[in-house]
């Protein structure tokens, strides 16, 4: 009887030639295969396909050592290249994925997590020249929390998104000075406070100094390369899976038939991403505060400034206590959680953490039974006592519920059938609902703005808010929910608040809360650099100079600025206030808001004082640079205003947005069509009702205005607006107790915030009327 397994020679007619066991007619067990190219594998086989340990060797000089699985490299390996490069970490179906480590040829080395041969996670990368970054990774750059530092001492602690400086951070000097503020796309972008280093004086109006110090740090940023992620991935997927797959799967004589390419130059994989843990990631941080206590000191100046697109158009001189410096801003922008108050008492320690557990768990049940249901009309059962959907969800789960890491809750949805029509109305499918809400990147508490009490969450992708209802608001709402559906249906360009789900969590000892779900009307394409809620009312709204950073929402009293917009464009904007003002007023609706989001554009006059970006990435920079990590984009400028132009839907996006859904405007200035707004050099957008309506803004001169310590550059700027209407959920009838204000109406109309609503709608539009004043 002949054996199953031999140890045999065998080669075929085209030059191939394998030695080793076979298994029948299939290679299996230890062998070694030489294709008639010069590629040669040596290692395990199993039925014909290389499994197990082995090492493969192509003409070109690349090689690999480790493990195969179904002919690919899957596992843990090393690929050397012929350039010298070298990778040492996992695999899977030819690509790195999971943690690994790089080198190379320039001598750069990434250390972290890799996804299908892109940078992916958290890792670190240390350049040649002694520059070095530790952080999140996507799509193979720099994205999320990171810290660079660089090899003349300065570093950057803060958020990055595609290899550029992007969101909040801290950037310390080398000299001892910090800057604490934001960046957009590598350009300082809206408010923040630069503190000198001890003994360092700069000028008050003009911080050359800073500047100076800017343009030599930027000269030392990062000089190497990535090479294609897409082509190394095609590259490599060819070199195994194309010529091995099907070769030794079925007949000996089949291996002679296929040929296995070379993993050459350009299939070399480029890209990756590792699990660096926060203690890590946290080693260049902590040498941020190293020096603090050098410029932290009894009458440190401090230079409070506003920056667009990295023009420096406003700064304020002022002193400080280094003490109280040092803990604000650590605490500011080494985290992202923030402190609450709220009207309720159960969110100690980590019960915050499971009622968003509880929210998640509920909206994606309730979702999940509402959408088979057959798409129908609403019907005015819809709206009553009876439509509800409860759930227990114990923690153990149940036959209905799946097992949790929260705390056992009681779940009601309060009117399902008609919010699953407005969420299709406002063109949200029930999958990007889920997944906006009840995804991996979860929620997150932000501070209120306001006064209510109330706590407020934000979806991971910030297209949601969720905001805590006390049970007055509740009522209101569901008593105005048939009014609402029905107007937000006839009006398509609502600036009211659009509402996606009203839900309820019952805790254990019987606590309620009752929550909300709203679009984000700041989730926008381009950065908000001011917020306003203006009532059109002068009780009690201002905020203290002392009290304003970022994300600060500024009140009526604070607001000194008037917008000139397109006439057709504003017309529609009053248009739709006035239809809006109406439809509360008829629902006995008080104390409402008009939500404004301003983005400034730098003066085009001013290009030649742009700080260029905290990274010089221009082409010329590394054109000679094939391998590392390359430094991608160009020098940012800004753009030469604000551009109507006829509406292309082939140009711009069309998707609606969380707090969008109208039509497309028409402007006097094209001629009575369609507009997009176009702003040169950055992008092209949709103009709607409320979401990026082009004005200038004039600054009004106050003759209070005489603090020698601040300094306005400029007094008109091209902004681009966002707005709504918000908070409409007070009804006049709850708030009587007020009633005896209304009698100093006659005094100062404007100071009083409880009033009839026919009066609080007129004063409110009264109002926006001088905000946006019509241009004769």
């Amino acid at each position: 009887m002949e054996s199953s397994e031999r140890n045999l020679e065998k080669v075929f007619p085209n030059g191939d030639v394998y030695v080793g066991i076979f298994k029948g007619l299939l290679p299996h067990g230890k062998g070694k295969y030489t294709w008639s190219d010069g590629t040669v594998y040596d290692g395990l086989w199993e039925e014909g396909k290389m499994t197990g340990k082995g090492r493969i060797s192509w003409p070109s000089g690349n090689t690999y050592e480790g493990d195969f699985s179904g002919n690919y490299l899957h596992g843990f390996g090393t690929f050397t290249g012929s350039d010298g490069s070298v990778y040492r970490g996992s695999w899977r179906v030819n690509l790195q994925h999971g943690i690994g480590r790089k080198k190379y040829r320039n001598a750069d080395v990434y250390d972290g997590s890799w996804k299908e041969g892109i940078r992916e996670g958290s890792g670190r990368y240390a350049w040649c020249n002694g520059n070095m970054y530790i952080g999140s990774w996507k799509n193979g750059k720099m994205s999320g929390r990171g810290v660079m530092k660089w090899n003349n001492g300065d570093l950057f602690d803060g958020r990055w998104l595609n290899g550029l400086r992007h969101g909040t951070g801290c950037y310390r000097f080398s000299d001892g000075s910090y800057y604490f503020g934001t960046w957009t796309k590598g350009l300082k972008d809206g408010l923040g406070t630069f503190y000198p280093a001890k003994n360092k004086q700069l000028p008050s109006k003009k911080p050359a100094a800073e500047r100076n110090a800017d343009k030599k740090k930027r000269q030392l940023v990062h000089s190497s390369s990535v090479t294609s992620d897409r082509s190394s991935r095609r590259s490599v997927r060819r070199s195994l899976s194309e010529k091995m797959s099907n070769g030794l799967s079925r007949t000996s004589s089949q291996i002679s038939s296929r040929r296995t390419a070379s993993l050459g130059e350009d299939s070399v994989l480029d890209d990756i991403s590792v699990d660096v843990s926060r203690e890590s990631l946290s080693l260049i941080s902590l040498h941020a505060d190293d020096d603090q206590s050098e410029f932290l000191g009894n009458g440190t100046l401090a230079y409070e400034r506003e920056y667009m697109q990295g023009v420096l158009i406003k700064e304020r001189i002022r002193s400080v206590r280094g003490k109280s410096i040092k803990l604000k801003k650590r605490c500011k922008f080494h985290a992202e959680e923030v402190k609450m108050k709220s009207c309720v008492n159960v969110f100690e320690h980590h019960k915050s953490y499971y009622l968003m557990l509880n929210l998640q768990l509920g909206i994606r049940y309730t979702v999940g039974k509402i959408t088979p249901v057959p798409a129908r009309e609403v019907r005015s059962s819809d709206f009553g006592e009876r439509a509800r959907i409860r759930m227990y969800f114990p923690k153990k789960g149940s036959q209905f519920t799946p097992p949790h890491h929260s705390v056992d809750f009681y779940w009601k949805d309060y009117c399902p059938m008609v919010f699953r029509n407005l969420r299709e109305m406002f063109k949200l499918s029930a999958a990007d609902y889920m997944m906006s809400i009840c995804g991996d990147d979860g929620l997150r508490e932000i501070s209120s703005p306001g006064k209510s009490g109330s706590i407020f969450y934000l979806s991971g992708d910030d297209r949601f808010v969720i905001k805590t209802l006390n049970k007055s608001e509740l009522k209101v709402f569901l008593r105005m929910l048939p009014r609402y559906y029905d107007h937000v249906k006839e009006h398509e360009n609502t600036l009211i608040t659009k509402f996606f789900g009203l839900h309820r969590i019952i805790l254990r000892h019987g606590k309620k809360v009752r929550f909300v779900v709203m679009g984000n009307m700041f989730c926008t394409e381009l950065r908000i650099h001011r917020r306003y809620d203006l009532k059109g009312s002068t009780l009690g709204r201002f905020t203290k100079k002392d009290k304003i950073d970022e994300g600060t929402t500024l009140k009526d009293l604070d607001l000194n600025y008037e917008f000139h917009m397109d006439k057709l464009l504003r017309e529609a904007l009053f248009e739709q206030l006035s239809l809006d003002c109406k439809f509360l007023e008829s629902q006995h609706i008080i104390d409402y808001s008009l939500l404004l989001g301003l983005h400034f554009r730098a003066p085009e006059n001013l290009t030649p004082l742009l700080e260029p970006p905290d990274a010089l990435r221009t082409p010329e920079n590394t054109q000679n640079v094939t391998d590392g990590l390359k430094s991608a984009g160009e020098l940012l400028i800004p753009p030469r205003g604000l551009l109507l132009v006829t509406h292309e839907p082939s140009f711009v996006s069309t998707e609606p947005g969380p707090h969008i859904r109208g039509s497309t405007l028409r402007a006097m200035s094209v001629g009575d069509k369609e507009v997009d707004l176009l702003l040169p050099g950055t992008a092209r957008l949709r103009v709607q009702l409320g979401v990026n309506m082009p004005a200038q803004a004039n600054r009004k001169l106050r003759q209070d205005e005489s603090d020698p310590a601040e300094v306005e550059l400029f007094e008109v700027y091209d902004v681009v607006l966002y707005l709504g209407i918000i908070d409409i959920l007070q009804e006049y009838n709850v708030r009587k107790k007020l009633e005896h204000t209304y009698k100093s109406m006659q005094s100062d109309p404007m100071s009083i915030s409880v009033i009839e609503p026919k009066i609080y709608a007129k004063r409110f539009y009264s109002f926006l009327e001088k905000v946006f004043p019509s241009v004769q």
